[in-house]
């Protein structure tokens, strides 16, 4: 791989910030507050097609992620992520005339397509012993993204719909704008030499070494996207939280975790023990999800929902890291894009099962479940050997 000037790196690094730092923030505008709530009021679109909608985007952006992954490895970083974000602000154009489901089903799978590439670019930057701490960045830029998205929209929303879609639109055009300054070269830094079947091969035998990782990948994606349709009226129906109290427990949890990702990912680089981090990080999710279904009082779900977040802070960087071991390193982009389609596997189930045990059972059981699920992954990475978080003996 083609060595980068430290000086150049800190440059690209802070380029590639700002635009996931934009595109994450017109996602969480867009899908959180914008389409429900536009489609509904606006173009007067039922819930269920708002619904498919969304679910759309997500599948756009997991299905996509391996396929950009392969581009990344032959084309240069600036032409996918700006043609990916060039196809998305055409699906933010088509929206104002989308009052036929099948066109708003359609804008919102086309604004999909630009998400993937500037994250996945983002993963293949993520090298050398500074690998947790790294991931711990671009996290919190990730978090700070989608959660100012939906407050900022909110806000405009109060005042004109019209306003916050120029906002949405405004914002990926600057993004778009930023993508022509990236780098013309690509992701692995240097051109695929191998046939993509040996390509592919090479791939299949890192999945194998990391086999004993694939069940953390879709299950903790999965409990997350269980939460997703059932945390508002469980907050509201169970806790008895108005709006405001709502907004404050989920920035409680935000908070821990942006101010905990980049310490604790320094601290995880520093005392190499990551396969511990895994396991405590799964342990108190399932810990503070089983205590959060027995709907305590609010001082207390506050306090249990900043706990998930520093717990979650504790998880993520380690997890990425160690992902980050498995990944060929003449196929960055290929490598992260099938282990990201892997993870969104899982976000596009979850929210469909969550729903579906919300209906059959309750809310809280849905927490109960998804903390007896992370509780199990954590014990499960307990036999987890230590080996496997070193890179594996494996070609490429």
């Amino acid at each position: 791989m083609t060595v980068i000037e430290p000086s150049r790196f800190n440059r690209e690094i802070m380029l590639f910030s700002v635009i996931l730092l934009f595109v994450e923030f017109i996602r969480g505008a867009a899908l959180i507050s914008f389409l429900p709530i536009y489609g509904e009021k606006t173009l007067g679109l039922s819930l269920d097609i708002i619904g498919i909608a969304i679910t759309a985007h997500y599948l756009t952006d997991t299905v996509l992620k391996m396929f950009i992954g392969y581009l990344l490895d032959r084309f240069s970083i600036r032409f996918v992520v700006h043609t990916g974000l060039l196809i998305s602000i055409a699906g933010i154009l088509l929206l104002p005339a989308a009052d036929k489901p099948w066109l708003f089903i359609a804008a919102s799978a086309l604004y999909g397509v630009g998400i993937s590439p500037i994250w996945i670019v983002c993963l293949t930057k993520v090298t050398g012993e500074r690998r947790a701490m790294q991931m711990g960045y671009f996290y919190t830029i990730w978090f700070i993204g989608i959660g100012a998205g939906p407050i900022a929209c909110n806000l405009l929303m109060d005042v004109s719909r019209t306003a916050a879609y120029y906002l949405i639109l405004g914002i990926a055009a600057l993004s778009w704008l930023f993508s022509l300054l990236l780098t013309s070269a690509r992701a692995s830094g240097v051109a695929p030499t191998l046939p993509v079947r040996e390509q592919f091969a090479i791939l299949r035998e890192r999945l194998r070494h990391m086999r004993l990782l694939l069940p953390g990948m879709v299950l903790q994606t999965m409990g997350a996207g269980m939460l997703v349709p059932i945390l508002p009226s469980f907050a509201e129906d169970k806790l008895g939280m108005n709006g405001s109290q709502y907004s404050l427990l989920l920035l409680a949890g935000g908070a821990c975790t942006v101010i905990s990702l980049i310490p604790l990912g320094r601290l995880s680089d520093m005392l190499g023990g990551k396969k511990w981090f895994l396991v405590l990080g799964f342990l108190l999710i399932g810990g503070g999800l089983y205590l959060l279904s027995m709907a305590p009082p609010i001082g207390i779900c506050i306090a249990l929902t900043g706990l998930l977040g520093l717990s979650y802070a504790t998880l993520l960087p380690a997890w990425n890291a160690l992902l980050a071991n498995y990944v060929p390193p003449k196929q960055q982009g290929l490598g992260w894009g099938i282990f990201s389609t892997v993870e969104g596997i899982g976000g596009m189930v979850g929210p469909v099962v969550g729903g579906t045990l919300a209906l059959w059972q309750s809310q809280a059981h849905v927490l109960l479940y998804c903390g007896i699920m992370y509780a199990a992954i954590g014990f499960f990475y307990i036999w987890f050997p230590f080996r496997a978080f070193h890179d594996p003996k494996a070609p490429g």
